[in-house]
């Protein structure tokens, strides 16, 4: 399942991805202006359209004897899509691993366990806001689509530029994470040590030695 969407996001098979690219797009732009009921039971509708006559007219043809009989969408009902006890297993580990990962990495920005990142996400936080106000759900959604659709390819046909300016940018964004661990320090900086954990000086070794 995992090499088929990648395949689609590659333009591999430049005709199915563009189907479904397509579809995708205009499936969104209905729902802007109709329920996602009325989308999906005229997509289904548009879809059978299709199919039934289709059906028909094959057995049409194998009654005059101008076909074999097969069925004209065997490919598809042939197709195997189950799911093996192995692979339900690995896709429920992963969606468990990927919660998990999430919840962890929230309570870790949340609860401030590093201030460059914690900062980062408030950042990312208020621009969100921002983003709340102008568009709605439906949009980033559309967005995201034509997104994962178009990133990757543009990522493969420049990839030496963008890995290039990508270095750039995580040098200079780690220089401003030192710079901002060091001011951190300065303002609070680490308690100093016990005076159970300090060893004692070599001159008090040497007394206690002799008593």
């Amino acid at each position: 399942m995992a090499s088929k969407v990648i395949d689609l996001i590659y333009w591999r098979n430049v005709g199915r991805t563009g189907v479904v690219f397509t579809g995708l797009v205009i499936g969104l732009a209905c729902l802007f202006q109709l329920s996602l009921i009325t989308v999906v039971s005229n997509s289904f509708l548009t879809v059978m359209a299709v199919t039934f006559p289709t059906y028909l007219m094959c057995k049409g043809l194998h009654l005059v004897r101008l076909l074999d009989g097969s069925h004209p969408f065997r490919f598809f009902l042939e197709e195997d899509q189950t799911l093996t006890d192995d692979t339900t297993i690995r896709v429920v580990e992963n969606i468990v691993l990927l919660i998990a990962t999430f919840v962890t990495e929230i309570k870790r920005l949340v609860f401030i366990e590093n201030m460059f990142d914690s900062f980062k996400f408030l950042l990312l936080l208020y621009l969100l806001t921002y983003v709340g106000i102008q568009t709605n759900g439906l949009t980033l959604v559309m967005s995201v689509v034509i997104c994962a659709f178009s990133l990757p390819l543009f990522y493969r046909l420049n990839q030496t530029r963008i890995e290039r300016i990508v270095k750039a940018v995580s040098a200079s964004l780690d220089r401003g994470k030192l710079i901002l661990d060091s001011i951190h320090e300065l303002i609070f900086p680490p308690p100093p040590p016990s005076p159970a954990s300090t060893p004692p000086p070599p001159a008090l070794k040497a007394k206690l030695k002799t008593k």
